[in-house]
């Protein structure tokens, strides 16, 4: 039975349910990354920023003789975001094959088609069987980047305290747990808007307005993710040269997340790039006492960036794709094929 869910008024049975789901999948497709724990899932799966909307939906096995609630064996969401629907599908290993997961998505095509989008998209990741369950139904390919992740336990952290300090004059760095403060908002804003960086892919937007960027840094606290600032300030201007954001979810603290890393143009060719990212991971190693790896996607164009990676110790894992589809179309195709 596939019906309409809000993760805000669902029992916890049910959220327990579908992190096993979550966890399932996570240990079937991608087994090197970490199980999600039960922390403040139902917020990460509930809050959205101004503007959006999420709608969910979940098919559930029929309940035990015993009564209950059947377990959550697949689960989809869309999110509306400007003039496009972001599609995210999960289906349990033990039922795939069964028509669940096109069920879903023709399910969540419909609503989007209801609600007057255009299109639909979806991240899929590289070497899993999502890749030919998309492309079937007719997704096209758009931009693909590579995850890479750091090993901490390989880090030799003299070598990175030297990068950190790497820096030409005139410029120095700051660290911000939590975010940026206020009075660097606009100025944190601005170095965002030149550099709208080519490996910011369109299912993942980055945020250039003032306003949005405190919008973005207090949804992300309250979806139970702890953000971590370095800029770099051009002393003369008092202006944010460059800055790197990384994320670290309390749903699985051992691993972060890199966000945006960007350099203003005029600013380029001081080192700016590799000192603000070794100066990050010098304080998540003390920020963050669980924390063992952090992950990072790149454009595989982004010939600068991949080299610094590489520097710190980043190692590539997989690719990183996005797909798109003509929402009309879509349900077109998955109607005719019922």
């Amino acid at each position: 039975m596939v019906r309409e869910w809000d993760p805000r008024t669902a029992s916890s049975a049910e959220i327990a349910s579908l992190l096993e789901t979550l966890n399932a999948v996570l240990a079937t497709d991608l087994p090197r990354d970490p199980p999600w724990r039960d922390s403040s899932v139902r917020e990460y799966l509930a809050e959205v920023m101004p503007g959006e909307r999420r709608i969910s939906w979940v098919a559930q096995a029929a309940p035990a003789a015993g009564g209950g609630t059947g377990a959550i064996l697949g689960h989809v969401h869309v999110l509306l975001l400007g003039d496009i629907g972001v599609l995210e599908v999960l289906v349990h290993p033990s039922v795939r094959r069964s028509g669940l997961g096109r069920n879903l998505v023709l399910t969540a095509a419909r609503r989007v088609y209801q609600e007057g989008f255009q299109s639909i998209g979806v991240e899929v990741v590289g070497d899993t069987p999502a890749v030919a369950f998309y492309e079937s139904l007719g997704f096209s390919k758009e931009y693909v980047e590579t995850r890479s992740v750091l090993d901490l336990a390989g880090v030799h952290w003299a070598e990175l305290a030297g990068m950190a300090t790497g820096i030409g004059a005139g410029y120095h760095l700051q660290f911000h747990p939590g975010g940026p403060p206020d009075e660097l908002i606009e100025a944190y804003a601005r170095a965002k808007a030149e550099v709208r960086d080519v490996e910011d892919g369109e299912l993942r937007p980055s945020s250039y307005d003032p306003q949005r960027l405190r919008d973005s840094l207090d949804c992300l606290h309250r979806r139970g993710m702890r953000p971590y600032i370095v800029l770099a300030l051009h002393e003369q201007t008092g202006e944010v040269a460059g800055l790197t954001e990384v994320v670290v979810p309390v749903q699985h603290p051992t691993r972060a997340d890199q966000y945006d890393t960007i350099v203003a143009q005029d600013h380029r060719g001081y080192g700016i790039d590799r000192a603000i990212k070794a100066r990050m991971l010098m304080e998540l190693r003390s920020a963050e006492a669980e924390l063992i790896e952090v992950q990072t996607w790149n454009a595989q164009s982004n010939e600068a960036m991949l080299k610094v990676n590489a520097e710190l110790g980043y190692r590539p894992d997989r690719e990183w794709r996005e797909y798109s589809i003509d929402v009309g179309e879509l349900v077109h195709r998955l109607d005719a094929g019922r």
